[in-house]
């Protein structure tokens, strides 16, 4: 059984390219894989290995400058969840393309997973999701507003259309681990939003802990490995991955006309070119002879950056 760790820490980085090597030799040899980004702002990311390499990969990122109360997620898999080790640097470590949006200076009262339903089912409450479409397709809140966009960056614009909605209502908002909403409500207080709540630990650890007959989460949780959903209890879902455009597949969308696995879904059947799609085939055609051989071909998780 292998350890996934999902973590994030906002913190100054003067140099994060200088963290790199060093922080990468020490996960390679560990054989430890996954998505760390490193960015000015800090480090964000998901990795998967042996106890004791998540641990060693921990205890290095816990040293790094202000990173002394790092927090992070655990979950497991069976089989390893990431084709390879991707250090990358970043401007942001998560995108949100607003430079004033500092999670240092004050983000929103974090609400433990225990006492996240009675906040939102209280009627003053406006619950928004913060997440893209194609994660909240398959799974959300009850009741939970989708801003419908496409990418991170997308929802400042979506919150200056829509504020209006929200007048004199309390905010709380929610995403997969908990970074998103870092940025989120900062922005939030700084459009002068006074009450404004997000989920501590993200989706992730409501999962964790709060009991299934007790849930409000309705359907499955994207995440941003080869798992592709989690349910109650971390427990891996049931969707697949189009991986031409890295969203999620349900057992009925693979047997759509416009599904061909590893060239398109009924979602991005009009999104990529001729030229794509020769690509695409001939990536899955070498993805189906290592499976043959019995090797790992698959091409690269989908990211959250």
């Amino acid at each position: 059984m292998l350890i996934v760790s999902a973590l994030y820490h906002f913190t100054r980085f003067p140099d994060p390219a200088a963290l790199r090597g060093p922080l990468a030799r020490l996960a390679c040899s560990h054989g430890v894989r996954g998505t760390l980004l490193l960015a000015p702002e800090g480090i964000n990311g998901t990795i998967a290995g042996t106890r004791q390499g998540i641990d060693a990969v921990l205890a290095h990122i816990r040293a790094l400058p202000g990173c002394a109360d790092l927090v992070w997620k655990e979950s497991t898999a069976v089989d390893m969840p990431f084709g390879r080790l991707k250090l990358r640097l970043k401007r942001e470590i998560v995108t949100m393309g607003q430079p004033d949006v500092d999670p240092r200076a004050a983000v929103g009262h974090y609400v433990a997973p225990p006492d996240w339903n009675a906040l939102i089912a209280d009627p003053d409450v406006a619950v928004i999701d913060t997440r893209n479409d194609y994660e909240v397709e398959i799974g959300s809140f009850a009741g939970a507003v989708d801003p419908g966009t496409r990418s991170f960056r997308d929802f400042p614009d979506w919150w200056q259309q829509n504020a209006h909605r929200f007048h004199n209502k309390r905010i709380a908002m929610f995403c997969t681990g908990g970074i998103r909403c870092e940025k989120s409500t900062n922005y939030l207080l700084s459009q002068g939003v006074k009450d404004v709540f997000h989920l501590q630990g993200g989706i992730l650890k409501y999962l964790e802990e709060v009991p299934q007959e007790d849930s409000l989460w309705q359907g499955e949780c994207f995440v941003f490995d080869r798992r592709v959903s989690l349910t109650h209890g971390l427990r891996q879902g049931t969707y697949g991955l189009c991986h031409a455009c890295r969203r999620p597949l349900s057992a009925e969308d693979t047997q759509h006309p416009d599904h061909e696995p590893g060239v398109s879904c009924h979602r991005c059947i009009g999104e990529y070119s001729v030229a794509d799609r020769a690509r695409f085939r001939e990536r899955q055609r070498q993805v189906d002879l290592a499976r043959q051989r019995g090797a790992d071909h698959f091409g690269p998780a989908p990211s959250d950056a």
